[in-house]
């Protein structure tokens, strides 16, 4: 059990703290899958998340969705009658945005029992994701990856860190892909010298400091701890929610690396858990890019900013061998890129004991950072 709240300066909970639960995960395969589409994949994700709770789609009286392009028709295709429905949008910050919103219409009474589903088929429609006429395109930008390649030459400028140090966040999801064998990578281990030697794709980047776009699709079910007490799997419970949006940048690489946002959201975070990061086993990071992790580390305070490449040299993210274990399922560069959906659900995995050869010892919190204009994170714990 986790001890009772140590925070000084708060004189009652956060009103959300562990009043929300994970009930049911679904994943469908990760690949290319070009005879299906974004309501085939999110109905297949969906249908195991029903199976992993126990639950029907007579339950659901909540539908959120991402990256399908209606609700409507997906609620249609699946027979499901929502007094509660949402179509948020499609960057990847809003995994834990669309989050946030099924925990509120839970405590509210909005609704009682929330699906949220994700699909993508990005690589079997080539979604471009950058390039030729985007909204980086005015500012001399060309990708989501051109922005954090520049932001890292930043880094590495200000602080002398390396391409190298990116090595060391690489070869840990890499290995912790190797131990699931749903994992795209599963089987396919890497070194640090293939990570300094791929091939380049936006200096100092190369191709294994980016992540992976597959279709997939994911789908979690969440509703009240109490509810979910009565159902078939142990309840995740959902401890802690912040957010803080920063969109001062616009479309140019933020020069502080997030750490002002993330500031704000580690100031939160912890107080509205009721627990701080030393009863916390494991880490979920938003690692659309190498950078992104090392940004996270830096801005949630796990190290000083500047100091992230020494913090993760000697294998710190690696299972078995650091203290924070992150992004156990291989994460965005290893397993899939499903934005923020798939790490979550793999955070439920490990607090669930679900996860075999990659699972945390005594898995009792896990934490959820996302670096982006929209930074936050989420801390969730077993029931």
């Amino acid at each position: 059990m986790l001890p009772p709240m140590r925070t000084p300066g708060i004189s009652t909970p956060w009103p959300l703290r562990d009043k929300v639960a994970f009930v049911g995960i679904g994943t469908s395969a990760f690949g290319s899958f070009p005879d299906n589409d974004t309501y085939g994949l999110g109905a297949e994700a969906l249908n195991r998340a029903l199976d992993d709770a126990g639950l029907s789609v007579r339950d659901i009286d909540g539908l959120i969705v991402n990256r399908i392009p209606s609700y409507e028709r997906f609620a249609e295709m699946m027979g499901i009658s929502p007094q509660f429905c949402l179509l948020t949008e499609s960057p990847g910050r809003f995994s834990g945005v669309s989050l946030a919103l099924a925990m509120q219409a839970v405590v509210t009474g909005a609704a009682e029992v929330v699906a949220l589903v994700y699909g993508n088929n990005g690589r079997s429609v080539r979604v471009r994701y950058g390039g030729g006429d985007s909204q980086w395109s005015a500012w001399g930008m060309t990708s989501p990856g051109a922005i954090h390649a520049m932001m890292w030459r930043r880094h590495m400028h200000l602080y002398g860190t390396t391409h190298a140090d990116l090595g060391w966040v690489a070869e840990a999801f890499r290995d912790h892909a190797c131990r699931n064998p749903d994992a795209v990578m599963y089987g396919r281990p890497i070194t640090r010298e293939d990570h300094a030697t791929a091939r380049p794709i936006c200096e100092p980047l190369r191709l294994l400091d980016y992540c992976l776009i597959n279709d997939g699709a994911v789908a979690w079910i969440v509703t009240s701890a109490e509810r979910a007490r009565d159902l078939r799997r142990p309840p995740v419970l959902i401890s802690a929610y912040a957010r803080q949006d920063c969109f001062r940048y616009g479309s140019a690489p933020p020069t502080d690396f997030w750490q002002e946002s993330l500031g704000a959201v580690r100031r939160l975070i912890y107080t509205r858990a009721g627990f701080g990061p030393e009863d916390i086993q494991g880490l979920g990071i938003y690692d659309n890019f190498t950078p992104t992790v090392m940004f996270s580390l830096e801005g949630m305070g796990f190290c000083a900013p500047g100091e992230s490449g020494d913090f993760v040299k000697g294998g710190t993210l690696r299972l078995g061998q650091g203290r924070w274990p992150t992004n156990t399922s291989g994460g965005h560069l290893s397993n899939s890129y499903m934005q923020g959906w798939e790490i979550i659900a793999e955070c439920v995995r490990q607090l669930r004991g679900e996860c075999g050869a990659r699972q945390i010892p005594n898995c009792q919190a896990m934490q959820y950072i996302c670096a982006t204009n929209i930074a936050q994170s989420i801390i969730l714990r077993r029931g």
